[in-house]
């Protein structure tokens, strides 16, 4: 097991991942055939260990082409002139509190990625100074696990103004000291642990980047 991820996940995580990348390559009709029905089985593993049909899990394999890579989430650790970092209420979530981010775009770097995050969930502007982290999802003990693989990119960020503006996706916005980080935590999103060392390069920017 990896993190809090259970083996079975994992397998059915990286057999879908060999299916679709042989599916882009093969020219083979007879290994096609055997990639589509390595798929349909990770989606067979995932329906009898979840509530979710096989019909389900397999229509969202197939919308997925090409080399199977890992998606980027993004994320702004934005503190304000008291030193207290900034923090949303996710709606998708049951209303727990997270550092403002989500998936990175096309187009954009990460680093443009979180800074847009921060202004479509906050209201406000900041500016990316330091890389943080590159973490893994699944090495982290987010809870739940993801169906897919996920790298976490964590950035240091310098408010530059806007005012607090909640959106579509966040339904509260607010500034945390250390000592005082909500309960609710979105553990999918962001871990305690992970606030800690935001805080940490926060004060001492000369702390290298971090990664697992």
């Amino acid at each position: 097991m990896t993190g809090v991820e259970p083996d079975w996940l994992l397998w059915a995580r990286n057999i879908q991942a060999t299916a679709q990348t042989g599916l882009a390559f093969t020219k083979d009709p007879y290994d096609r055939e055997r990639y589509e029905a390595l798929r349909a089985l990770a989606a067979q593993m995932l329906a009898a260990r979840t509530d979710g049909s096989a019909e389900h899990f397999g229509a969202l394999f197939a919308s997925d082409a090409g080399y199977a890579t890992p998606k980027i989430d993004v994320r702004g650790a934005v503190f304000d002139g008291q030193g207290r970092i900034l923090m949303v209420r996710e709606v998708m979530d049951h209303n727990r509190w997270t550092l403002p981010g989500g998936w990175a775009d096309v187009s954009q770097t990460t680093a443009e990625s979180a800074v847009r995050e921060v202004l479509e969930e906050t209201g406000f502007t900041a500016r990316a100074v330091k890389l943080v982290a590159v973490w893994d999802h699944a090495r982290q003990g987010h809870f739940p696990p993801s169906l897919y693989s996920i790298i976490k990119h964590f950035y240091l960020c310098e408010l530059t103004g806007g005012a607090a503006q909640t959106s579509l996706e966040t339904s509260e916005i607010g500034f945390f000291a250390e000592d005082a980080i909500p309960e609710d935590l979105s553990l999918g999103r962001v871990q305690r642990h992970q606030i800690g060392r935001m805080f940490a390069h926060w004060r001492d920017r000369a702390l290298p980047t971090e990664f697992d």
